[in-house]
C-alpha cells in the first residue's frame, strides 16, 4: 500500500553515460537534455531526498519481451557504415531520416529500457511509490521498427513488467504526439488502458483519432483525446482532469505510467501546443494526488533548456516540494544555457487556441466521456505467480556472456530464417487485432464486419516527425531472384525456379507443367516431367511429337 502523499518514497534512475550519445549534427533529438536536467535537479539538492539509482542496462534478451529477435539483433549490429545494407536500402527497421543508426544506438536503447524495467520492478516490489526515468518514454517504437526518434519501446517493456504484479495498468501520455507504439502494443487487452492527449490532423504519426478505441477484448480501453493547435493551461486542465477522473472510476488501475513528453510546451521546436511549465506539471500533480503507484517517464521535447526546466520541476512535484523551491535558478554546470532570465519557468506565448473554436474542446470531452461510460467498471484479471527466470537459469544452465558464433552458426541461422519464413512480415498484423484463438468463428466474422465499417485510421502511410509529411519509401522484398525490370515489378516474394536466362519459365509455368499443360502444346506426364524440370533449374524442356503421343 502506498505511503501518505506527504511522505512519498521516490526512486530516481539516472545513468551518467546517457548524455554522451548523439543522433547526429542538426538532429532535433538531444539525449544531452537528460544530463542537463540531472544537473539542475542536483543543483536544487533534490537527490538527497530520493533513492538515486543507476539501473542495470537492458540486455538484448529482455528487449525481446516485446520486440522481435531480428530487430533487436539489427540494433545490436548496425553502424552508420553498415546501415544501408542492414536496413535493405532504408526500407526496414530504421525508416526515414528521423531514425539515424548513430554510433552506440544499442547502448543508448539499453540505458533507456534498463531504467524503465528497473523502475517497474521497484514499483512492483513495493520498494517505492514513485519511480522516475527521464531517459525513458520513447513511445513511438514498434515491435520491429524504429519510429519518431524511438528505437526501443521502454514503456511497453516497463508495463509488461508491471503486469507481472498488478492486474491493471493505466498509461497516460501528455506528449504532443500520439503514443501510437504503446497503444498498438496493448490494443487488444483490457489489462492496460492507454490514454493519449495529442495533436491530431496532418501531424506525426497521423493516428490517434477518437474512433480508435481498441479491438476484441481491448475494445474501449484505448482512449484518444485529439487536440488542436495552441491549447493553453486552462483548457488542457479542463479536459485532462475530467477524462482521467472518469478513467480512474471505471478502470481502477493498480499502477499508473505517466509519459511526460515536453514537446507539448510552448515554444517547442516540433510542438504546437501552448502549455507553460506549471500547466504541464499540473498533470503530474493531479495524478500524484490519486495515491497510486506511479512511474514518471520522459519522452519528446526539442527545446532543450525548457525540457530540463520542466523535468526538474516535475521531479520536485513527485517529491511534493514544488512550492518551496526558488524560481531563480541555482548555479550549475549549464547555468549559462538558461539565460537571459535564469528562472525556473517556461512561459506561454500568443498562439491562438484553435480548440475553443466552434465548441471543439467541449464536444471532444463529451465524446470521450460518453465512450468511457460504456465500459463495465474494473475488468477482472486472474492473477498467478509468473516465474521470474527460466527452468534452465534456475538450474544453473544459463551461459554467462554470449559465445561468438562461427561461420557455420551464422550460415545455419540465415538458412533457418529463410526456410521457416522468420523474416517475413505477417501481412495480417496491421489489420487483425484480436489474437484470441478460442474465439468462435461467428465472433471473428462479426469483428471483421465491424472493422470494415469503422474508420480506417490505423493503417495510414508512415510520416516523418520532423516534416509531418508522408515518407516515400522503397518497397521491401525479402528474397528476390527475378531478372529484368518487368519481373522486379511482380509481387511474388520468392521465385525459386528463375534462372539467369530471361526466357526461363517462372513458377506459373512450372505449375502448368505439373498440371499436365505446356503453353502451346498438349498434355504431359506431370510427375516425371516436373522432376526433370526441377533438376534442370526450371529451364524449359523441348517437347517433341513422340513425347506428346505417349
Amino acid at each position: 500500500m502506498a505511503s501518505a502523499p506527504d511522505k512519498r518514497r521516490v526512486s530516481y534512475y539516472f545513468d551518467p553515460d546517457v548524455g554522451s550519445y548523439t543522433y547526429g549534427l542538426g538532429h532535433p533529438m538531444k539525449p544531452h537534455r537528460i544530463l542537463i536536467a540531472h544537473h539542475l535537479i542536483s543543483a536544487y539538492n533534490m537527490l538527497e531526498k530520493m533513492h538515486v539509482l543507476r539501473a542495470k542496462r537492458a540486455s538484448a534478451e529482455s528487449m525481446t519481451r516485446f520486440h522481435t529477435d531480428e530487430y533487436v539483433q539489427f540494433l545490436h549490429r548496425v553502424t552508420p557504415e553498415t546501415a544501408d545494407e542492414l536496413t535493405y536500402h532504408g526500407s526496414r527497421f530504421c525508416v526515414g531520416d528521423d531514425n539515424p543508426p548513430f554510433e552506440g544506438v544499442f547502448e543508448f536503447c539499453s540505458i533507456s529500457a534498463g531504467g524503465s524495467l528497473a523502475a517497474a520492478h521497484r514499483l512492483a516490489s513495493g520498494a517505492t511509490d514513485i519511480a522516475i526515468n527521464w531517459a525513458g518514454g520513447l513511445h513511438h517504437a514498434k515491435k520491429q521498427e524504429a519510429s519518431g526518434f524511438c528505437y526501443i519501446n521502454d514503456i511497453v517493456l516497463g508495463i509488461l513488467e508491471l503486469l507481472r504484479t498488478y492486474p491493471r495498468v493505466l498509461y497516460i501520455d501528455i506528449d504532443c504526439h500520439h503514443g501510437d507504439g504503446v497503444e498498438e502494443a496493448f490494443y487488444t487487452t483490457d489489462r492496460v488502458m492507454t490514454c493519449s492527449f495529442h495533436k491530431h490532423g496532418e501531424y506525426f504519426p497521423g493516428t490517434g483519432d477518437s474512433a480508435d478505441r481498441g479491438e476484441g477484448r481491448g475494445r474501449g480501453y484505448a482512449v484518444n483525446v485529439p487536440l488542436k493547435d495552441g491549447i493553453s493551461d486552462e483548457t488542457y486542465k479542463s479536459i485532462f482532469e475530467p477524462v482521467i477522473t472518469k478513467i480512474l472510476e471505471v478502470f481502477r488501475p493498480s499502477a499508473i505510467v505517466l509519459q511526460c513528453g515536453s514537446d507539448s510546451l510552448a515554444g517547442d521546436k516540433l510542438g504546437c501546443f501552448n502549455l507553460t511549465m506549471r500547466g504541464h506539471a499540473a498533470c503530474v500533480q493531479f495524478v500524484r494526488r490519486q495515491n497510486i503507484p506511479m512511474m514518471l517517464l520522459g519522452g519528446g521535447g526539442y527545446t532543450v533548456k525548457n525540457v530540463a526546466r520542466t523535468w526538474c520541476y516535475e521531479t520536485a512535484c513527485a517529491l511534493g516540494i514544488e512550492a518551496s523551491i526558488d524560481e531563480m535558478l541555482p548555479y550549475n554546470a549549464y547555468f549559462e544555457w538558461f539565460g537571459p532570465k535564469y528562472r525556473l519557468e517556461v512561459p506561454d506565448n500568443n498562439m491562438e487556441n484553435i480548440n475553443l473554436k466552434d465548441g471543439y474542446l467541449t464536444a471532444t470531452r463529451d465524446k470521450v466521456l460518453a465512450q468511457l461510460s460504456e465500459l463495465q467498471p474494473a475488468p477482472s484479471s486472474q492473477m498467478q505467480d509468473v516465474p521470474r527466470e527460466s527452468v534452465g537459469a534456475h538450474l544453473g544452465w544459463r551461459i554467462q556472456g554470449e559465445e561468438a558464433q562461427d561461420e557455420l552458426d551464422k550460415s545455419l541461422a540465415r538458412h533457418s530464417r529463410f526456410v521457416y519464413k522468420m523474416q517475413e512480415p505477417d501481412p495480417s498484423d496491421e489489420e487483425t487485432y484480436d489474437s484470441d484463438a478460442s474465439a468462435s468463428t461467428s465472433a471473428r466474422n462479426a469483428r471483421k464486419s465491424h472493422r470494415a465499417s469503422r474508420p480506417q485510421t490505423r493503417n495510414k502511410k508512415r510520416m516523418s516527425i520532423i516534416t509531418n509529411q508522408p515518407l516515400d519509401l522503397p518497397q521491401w522484398r525479402e528474397f528476390e531472384l527475378c531478372s529484368g525490370a518487368a519481373e522486379m515489378d511482380r509481387k511474388t516474394r520468392r521465385r525459386f525456379f528463375t534462372s539467369g536466362d530471361e526466357n526461363s519459365p517462372g513458377v506459373d509455368e512450372i505449375v502448368e507443367v505439373y498440371n499436365g499443360v505446356v503453353k502451346g502444346s498438349g498434355g504431359l506426364n506431370g510427375a516425371s516431367r516436373l522432376g526433370e524440370t526441377m533438376s534442370r533449374g526450371g529451364v524449359s524442356m523441348e517437347v517433341d511429337e513422340e513425347d506428346m503421343s505417349e
